[in-house]
């Protein structure tokens, strides 16, 4: 028999937060998402998407045992925006057995016909730097830090419950560049000076740049993205959300902003550097040890993992992420990384494809979103 539990006490949300260490303890691809971050997703003094969005957690026990889990989400801005009646559904995971995915799934129906919803889709997050996506191809990768990890049954239930494919995205393997980059620092040296930008990242701690052009980065952030499948604005208090998670994770030497004259964030880029060994070692806790390896991951990475690039709009077509690129890569080659992967890029975002098509690139991983109609 399975039952469905509506999340409501710590000792549900701390079940919630764990489940997924369980479930994936025998997989070697699986990255622990931060344990603390899990947890936060219900407190609205920690995630400040929760003012806009009405959420409920959900957990799956069959026979006493839990064997699931699912959060769903009516996300306003989105419904606004799409002039549709959305329901979202994120931090999906359970155990290979298609009745626990008709309750969970269930439960995510029900909540949004309550809602007044139309269509419930999903694994979406509350905003474009949240997971989303289900893997539908990479089952033998290791996952990066930003993005889940996915047993193949779980795309196959979704299709024999008669979800539909909706989003897609390709996430790539970058080949190293093994020549210097001196010759193209030059180039982009002159692109700067025709362009008046300086990237503040050279000069500049996360803390300083955040405190200066945290607000004008999610400006650009906001109008590059704004045409992106399931793209919602950051906005307000949910920007502190999102800084908060990025901030601990990144390395100045990795990252790019480029300001104007006007002072604007006129193009930026975010490579993180990658944290999944730490996370998988201490099981997504920092505390009492995880830091420490956490730190020494940040400090002095092997790997890398491509978070965000964005061109303010009024730049496009002007040169102006070869300049974004030009740094990131020089670094990368001076300090040895041996490894960059990407985060998702939608198939349809054939322009940040197109950035990096000087790049030897091999897809290693595919994942999409599905969706259904709630029947009334």
């Amino acid at each position: 028999m399975i039952e469905i539990k509506e999340i409501k006490t710590k000792k549900d949300i701390r079940a919630f937060a764990k489940y997924p260490i369980e479930l994936y303890k025998d997989c070697p691809y699986y990255v622990p998402n931060l344990r603390s971050d899990e947890i936060d997703t219900f407190n609205p003094k920690k995630n400040f998407n929760l003012k806009e969005n009405v959420i409920k957690g959900f957990l799956a026990y069959k026979d006493g045992k839990l064997v699931g889990r699912i959060a769903a989400f009516v996300n306003k801005k989105e419904n606004e925006l799409s002039g549709k009646k959305y329901i979202r559904f994120s931090r999906f995971e359970c155990i290979d057995d298609i009745e626990v995915f008709k309750a969970l799934l269930g439960a995510v129906e029900q909540f949004g016909a309550e809602c007044g919803m139309e269509i419930m889709h999903g694994p979406w997050g509350f905003n474009d730097t949240d997971r989303e996506g289900m893997l539908t191809y990479g089952f033998d990768k290791r996952s990066t830090y930003s993005t889940n990890y996915y047993y193949p049954y779980f795309c196959e239930r979704m299709a024999e419950l008669g979800f539909e494919d909706e989003s897609k995205w390709l996430e790539y393997r970058f080949g190293i560049p093994d020549t210097p980059y001196d010759r193209v620092t030059r180039l982009v040296d002159k692109l700067k000076k025709k362009l008046d930008v300086v990237d503040v990242a050279e000069t500049m701690s996360v803390r300083q740049i955040l405190k200066n052009y945290g607000g004008k980065f999610f400006d650009t952030l906001n109008d590059a993205y704004a045409h992106l499948d399931g793209y919602i604005p950051i906005e307000g208090k949910a920007r502190d959300t999102v800084l908060s998670q990025f901030a601990t994770i990144v390395n100045t030497r990795y990252v790019s902003f480029l300001v104007d004259k006007k002072g604007d964030v006129a193009a930026f880029g975010i490579v993180l550097p990658s944290i999944a060994d730490a996370l998988i070692k201490h099981r997504g806790k920092l505390f009492p040890f995880g830091f420490i390896d956490v730190l020494k991951s940040i400090k002095k990475p092997k790997e890398l993992e491509m978070a965000l690039i964005g061109v303010k709009s009024e730049y496009k077509n002007t040169g102006i992420n070869s300049i974004v690129i030009s740094r990131i890569m020089k670094n990368v080659i001076d300090d040895g990384i041996t490894s960059i992967e990407s985060n998702p890029m939608l198939e349809s975002n054939l322009n940040i494809q197109q950035q990096w098509k000087f790049a030897q690139t091999e897809v290693v991983k595919r994942r999409r979103t599905y969706q259904k109609r709630i029947e009334k």
